[in-house]
């Protein structure tokens, strides 16, 4: 038995319990060059914090790729005991299925604290070394896919 009222908002999630979350949900999935997914998550949540990112900004970069990769529900991030600012991040970073490019990159500059984890995003995703384990002609559609992102959110190549 709880003492919580059903409308009581859900207790707020540390960045080290979204990091167990993120983990735990995206558990057996693997990148594109067959590596642990978690990995990839990391190295966004790192590179946010290296670019002097917020603990929002941190948290919606564990979480950025969890509804498109449907190892979390849209729901579960509704009632999710995260700040508002976190769910509006994530939600702005969740590709949706058949969308332009354009209105993607449009709602992650319309989103505020969006730009700079879809940024870290970017700069894991381009990294040469991940890259390099991919076939050529892979290899070359990403890099030309993520240097098209990088120009409509007006941030410089790499």
């Amino acid at each position: 038995m709880t003492d919580r009222h059903p409308l009581t908002p859900p207790t707020p999630l540390t960045l080290a319990e979204v990091e167990a979350l993120a983990r735990a949900a995206h558990e057996g999935q693997t990148d594109k060059a067959g590596r642990p997914y978690a990995e990839h998550l990391a190295a966004v949540a790192e590179g946010v914090r290296a670019r002097g990112g917020s603990d929002a900004q941190q948290a919606a970069a564990w979480l950025h790729d969890s509804i498109e990769d449907d190892a979390l529900t849209p729901a579960w991030l509704e009632s999710a005991g995260l700040p508002q600012s976190v769910k509006e991040m994530v939600l702005a970073l969740t590709k949706r299925p058949g969308e332009p490019v354009e209105e993607y990159t449009a709602r992650i500059l319309a989103t505020p604290g969006a730009l700079l984890v879809k940024e870290a995003d970017l700069a894991h995703n381009a990294d040469p070394a991940r890259l390099a384990v991919l076939d050529a002609p892979t290899r070359e559609r990403l890099s030309v896919k993520y240097l098209y992102v990088r120009s409509l959110l007006g941030l410089k190549a790499p």
